[in-house]
């Protein structure tokens, strides 16, 4: 049997979208791109689907088990729901937008599709609001990816911000200085991943004192830097650690409010990065606000550039804003002039018109949720039934 109930139900992760939060999730969009555009971000706006594999191509290939993919009846190639923006930004730097000068700078909101939700984050649509600085490698663009972040956010109403700094490539670049074979690279990754000093420890045998400094080096930004730096690193992983230094004590400079952390040992959710990545939080609120960093595009000539970016989730980013005021609602009784109603609309009022003659204009709007009625050519304000 058919009933309402059983044609609304949604998938696992799927939620619909109700007045007044779509309206609300859509001004923070608007007002996030207007950050970036401020700072010199073009909007792009990727296809929802590519084949896959050119949606998968390069540094991607690290979402395959998180896209769907689907069959296209016009072409019978296999096709990919996108699980992220970036890669498909990067696409469009490298060949649209090949020849444009460099840094590139690029920003995008759009949704995107996972197969499965991850703990913090259950939802399998969400939107990515993020921007891509393309063809810059310097430490002054983790800089500035960082500071957009946290600047964005705060121009829409997020306070009490913390970033959390990692260096996903630490770890892969210790084990190949150290000649670790897999069977203990492997283990040590997951060992350190769970953040089990005791496992971390067994797994890294006599490179044991190592792995575990790093572990325990996790924290404010100042002692984590004092800790890393003391420990005695192969000459690829003090560069990495340096560059790492440079973008944190730059940060600092510029926001020496801000709670700044490093994790050096940090590495899920930066399959593709290559360099410094970051993660923001706000406390009380669940999941990441956004994460980024350093990542490698494809260029126009086949070779990869240096790239690097962040993107915000507007779930988790509304869960950290409070509840959208209401705002005033003019019900226009039937008959009123379309002149009178765009004088109205231009002074900032939202306008409801009654469609129908001889009803009673005061229930009716009180109907409709409206806070105002039109009597006499003037808003007036609706008081509570019983006063009335």
């Amino acid at each position: 049997m058919n009933n309402d109930s059983s044609q609304a139900l949604l998938p696992a992760g799927l939620s619909d979208v109700l007045p007044p939060e779509a309206g609300h999730s859509a001004e923070i969009v608007e007002r996030l791109l207007a950050c970036f555009a401020g700072r010199g971000y073009q909007r792009v706006k990727p296809p929802l689907i590519e084949f896959e594999d050119q949606l998968l191509r390069g540094s991607a290939a690290a979402l395959a088990r998180e896209t769907f993919r689907l069959l296209d009846p016009v072409s019978q190639q296999m096709m990919g729901l996108r699980a992220d923006i970036t890669m498909q930004v990067a696409r469009i730097a490298a060949s649209r937008l090949g020849k444009a000068p460099r840094p590139l700078r690029l920003c995008y909101a759009g949704d995107v599709f996972r197969v499965k939700g991850a703990q913090l984050r259950p939802e399998r649509q969400f939107t990515q609001v993020g921007f891509e600085l393309i063809g810059a490698p310097s430490a002054a663009a983790d800089v500035e990816v960082v500071m957009l972040a946290t600047g964005a956010l705060r121009e829409v109403g997020v306070e009490r911000l913390s970033v959390d700094l990692s260096l996903p490539t630490l770890i892969p670049t210790l084990s190949a200085a150290l000649d670790l074979p897999e069977n203990i690279s492997t283990p040590l990754r997951q060992a350190l991943d769970l953040k089990d000093a005791s496992a971390v420890a067994v797994a890294a045998g006599k490179h044991a004192a190592l792995f575990s400094g790093l572990l325990s080096a996790a924290g404010p930004a100042s002692r984590a830097l004092e800790a890393i730096e003391a420990l005695k690193l192969p000459k690829l992983a003090r560069k990495e650690v340096a560059r790492l230094a440079e973008v944190a004590r730059a940060i600092l400079a510029g926001e020496p409010d801000l709670s700044l952390t490093i994790d050096p040992v940090e590495n899920r959710g930066f399959e593709y990065h290559t360099g410094v990545g970051f993660t923001v939080f706000a406390p009380g609120v669940r999941g990441e606000l956004g994460s980024g960093g350093r990542y490698l595009a494809g260029a126009a000539n086949g070779d990869p550039e240096p790239a690097t970016g962040g993107t915000l989730y507007l779930e988790t980013v509304l869960r950290a804003l409070p509840e959208p005021e209401a705002r005033d609602r003019l019900f226009l009784p039937f008959g009123t002039k379309e002149a009178d109603g765009n004088t109205l609309r231009e002074a900032g009022w939202i306008t409801l018109s009654g469609l129908e003659n001889g009803l009673d204009a005061k229930a009716e709007a009180r109907k409709l949720g409206c806070t105002h009625l039109l009597v006499d050519g003037k808003p007036a304000l609706l008081t509570k039934k019983k006063e009335d």
